[in-house]
């Protein structure tokens, strides 16, 4: 298990800092881990699973549009 601290979160996800922070708030991305009075880190494998999680809803929407597009063509 690996903790990367927000520049590194900033570089894997391209989202900025207030950003992130909006998504935790609202619950749409992982919490930080407290690792003293004032740092926090975030577990590498969570972020890295809450990115391949945006790719496949990328995915599943593109198949659904393609799915459609498809229908839509051979009807016509």
């Amino acid at each position: 298990m690996r903790i990367i601290r927000l520049k590194e979160v900033i570089d894997s996800t391209g989202l900025a800092r207030s950003t992130i922070y909006k998504y935790i708030a609202e619950g749409t991305f992982p919490k930080p881990v407290s690792l003293g009075d004032r740092c926090v880190g975030w577990v590498d494998s969570e972020v890295h699973d809450w990115i391949l999680a945006r790719i496949e809803e990328r995915d599943l929407a593109e198949g659904t549009a393609v799915r459609s597009t498809g229908h839509l063509s051979m009807a016509s």
